[in-house]
């Protein structure tokens, strides 16, 4: 009796087990797995709508395919014939894997997975009967077709929540949506290239690091799409995701067409649909796989060593100089320390614009050489710098430095070390607009890269700008020959002192484009008052000077805080010349070309000195403005004085960090001649020659 009430209970268990609960319809099993059709509740209720599931318990090794399955295979279809009181229902679809084998694309599923769906209910509060037919592929070594028939009942009465609805709620979170739960989001996508050849490019922002992106491009009118190449930034908050098309599936060019894209990244994901912009195509990359790092350190090297010619630099080479001419006649001890110092302050300067970049990466935001120029707060500090050297200068005053400081290291000699240090460091501070030639390959390198390559390159750079100094170091002879400082170094100082207000005024200039005319002339007023007063304070009697400490103190926050309260300043066209320039339009590009015209493209800005050198020595005036000028060339201006993440993705599209940049198009050259960093006349005419596929005798 005890035998025959244990295998009485085990048949009820199994019984319990395998019995169908409410909600849920019996399962259809194969060799693949085994399919079922469930509900979110075991009665109709009185909604309009109901939410079933159609769920997939697939064996190892099997997969079924999403609603666009790749280059093989077809989804599940749902034939509902037979039902009753049901509308036609819609599936929402989880989001897909990739599965590639022999070279072929294919997305799905393994596992298990649940297709949700919104099912309307045609009379409200009325019985419902379900009858669904599966075709599916499943594949594993084989592909093997499959039907189910499935069948549900559900009742009349309240609606209760079933043993399925945790599992329908589950795989409907996959569900793509429009990323802002799970902080991603698509930014504006471009295409270049034609047929074959077309490429889809997306810029993927993520709120929290990405682990391994994909994306998944339907368009089945348009043309079919491969695995993307993704290319993810140091800090894996963003990547670049470039689609190609599936070679002899290109039916229309890719832009201006309306595409369906889902990005995945593992449990989150969103859907949306773009329409790319047709974009010229980057050139190849700047620094093939045999250049390395090491190859690259010896090309930083050089641009570092070029910057000290480069015109953002000559500004402050006055206080290069004069720290040279106070050594005439020296002690040679003293000028190797102080030549040293300079070559640390350049090199220290590097490694924290390193840094700099390195923590703008990690954040998130737009990095390049020079970008600190387009904010008004670090423009009226360094003018209030400039201003306080120029003045120093001039002989207005002097700082002193906290004993403590002078001291260290033995006495007065360490106040004049340190001095050459902050000279070094400011010199490299002023050099960032510039882009010397090989700088902006270096940069461009490096900023594509991680930590490690930044911190390597900028040491490089640094070391490169610091040469010179150190050249000085190894043979201080050469500045122990310059004549001994004497009353003749006065009008030195005065004269090194007005180039350096002339770069503060520069900098007031750029001030004024970018937060408004009124808050330059506060901060310039600022400053001069802060000058004037620091001029007076040695006639000053002691009880006043705290009193004009906090004024000073107050003018110089003013300068600084003035232009974050400014506000937008309109800009008008400022440019005077024979060029008639129209404002820089990527999308524009290929349809002027196509137009069969040549398109000159100027990235610049109002900090960029080597910019406007460019501009006055070659790009309006002579021959080049005359052909600027005509009829069949379009001259872009793409102004970058303020933060524009548009001309920031276009210069990263040929690898370049930093201005000026220039680059011509046209019907011999669709995706573009990127021009070197300081122009001539050769190379500028000889580019449009190209581009228009004419004799470069012309």
């Amino acid at each position: 009796m005890r035998v025959l009430l244990a295998v009485l209970m085990l048949w009820l268990g199994m019984t319990a087990v395998f019995a169908a609960a409410p909600g849920e319809s019996d399962w259809a099993a194969s060799e693949s797995g085994r399919v079922r059709l469930v509900a979110a509740t075991t009665s109709v209720g009185q909604a309009a709508e109901l939410r079933l599931g159609v769920q997939f318990q697939l064996q190892p090794g099997w997969k079924i395919y999403w609603r666009s399955p790749g280059d093989a295979g077809y989804p599940p279809r749902l034939d509902w014939a037979g039902s009753a009181n049901l509308g036609e229902p819609a599936i929402r679809w989880p989001a897909p894997h990739r599965f590639v084998l022999a070279g072929l694309q294919n997305h799905g599923y393994v596992g298990e997975v649940v297709l949700p769906l919104d099912v309307p209910v045609i009379t409200p509060g009325q019985p419902v009967a379900a009858r669904l037919a599966v075709d599916f592929l499943a594949c594993s070594q084989i592909c093997v077709p499959q039907k189910a028939e499935l069948a549900l009942d559900l009742p009349a009465g309240a609606a209760l929540p079933s043993e399925a609805a945790h599992v329908i709620s589950r795989f409907a979170a996959l569900v793509p949506g429009d990323g802002i739960r799970h902080g991603l989001a698509l930014e504006r996508p471009e295409t270049f290239g034609e047929g074959d050849g077309a490429v889809l490019r997306l810029s993927l922002a993520a709120s929290e690091p990405l682990t391994e992106p994909d994306a998944f491009v339907e368009a089945e009118e348009v043309a079919g799409f491969g695995q993307p190449r993704v290319t993810l930034s140091s800090d894996r908050r963003s990547a670049l995701l470039e689609i190609p098309v599936t070679p002899g599936t290109v039916q229309k060019p890719l832009a201006g067409q309306t595409l369906r894209v889902t990005v995945t990244d593992g449990l989150r994901s969103l859907e949306t649909s773009v329409t790319p912009l047709a974009m010229p195509a980057p050139p190849p990359t700047v620094n093939p796989p045999e250049t390395g790092l090491w190859g690259m350190l010896a090309v930083a090297l050089l641009g570092g060593l070029i910057l000290n010619l480069m015109p953002c630099v000559l500004p402050v080479l006055s206080i290069k100089l004069l720290g040279i001419l106070g050594h005439g006649g020296g002690e040679r001890g003293h000028v190797r320390a102080s030549f040293i110092a300079s070559a640390a302050g350049i090199f220290v300067s590097f490694l924290a614009l390193a840094a700099l970049a390195i923590a703008v990466k990690q954040a998130g935001q737009a990095v390049g050489w020079g970008i600190q120029f387009q904010q008004p707060g670090f423009l009226a500090v360094m003018v209030v710098l400039l201003a306080l050297f120029a003045a120093n200068l001039w002989g207005a005053f002097e700082i002193p430095l906290p004993g403590w400081l002078m001291n260290a290291g033995g006495g007065g000699r360490h106040h004049t070390v340190l001095g050459h240090f902050l000279s070094g460091a400011f010199a490299t501070v002023l050099a960032t607009p510039c882009s010397a030639p090989f700088l902006g390959t270096a940069i461009g390198f490096a900023l594509a890269r991680g930590p490690v390559e930044i911190i390597a390159i900028f040491a490089a750079l640094g070391l490169g700008m610091a040469a010179p100094f150190l050249a000085v170091a190894l043979w201080p002879d050469a500045a122990l020959r310059l004549p001994r400082p004497g009353r003749w170094m006065i009008t030195v100082r005065k004269l090194l002192g007005l180039a350096l207000a002339a770069t503060g005024v520069w900098l007031l200039s750029v001030l004024a484009a970018q937060a408004g005319i009124a808050v330059a002339l506060v901060s310039g007023g600022a400053v001069a008052g802060a000058v004037l007063i620091l001029a007076l304070k040695p006639r000053l009697p002691p009880s006043s000077r705290s009193a004009v400490m906090a004024c000073v103190a107050a003018l110089a926050g003013l300068a600084v805080a003035a232009p974050f309260h400014g506000g937008e300043a309109a800009r008008g066209s400022a440019d005077t010349g024979s060029v008639a320039w129209v404002a820089f339009d990527a999308s524009a590009i290929p349809r002027l070309v196509g137009e069969g015209k040549v398109v000159f493209v100027d990235v610049t800005a109002d900090w960029c000195i080597t910019c406007k050198v460019n501009k006055a020595a070659v790009i309006e005036r002579g021959p080049v403005a005359k052909r600027l000028g005509a009829a069949q060339t379009v001259a872009m201006k793409a102004d970058w004085t303020r933060p524009d993440d548009g001309i920031a993705r276009y210069l990263a599209s040929f690898g370049r960090y930093g201005i000026p940049f220039n680059a011509v198009y046209g019907p011999a050259a669709p995706d573009g001649i990127a021009l070197p960093e300081l122009l001539s006349d050769s190379d500028v005419l000889g580019a449009l020659d190209r581009a228009a596929g004419v004799g470069a005798g012309r």
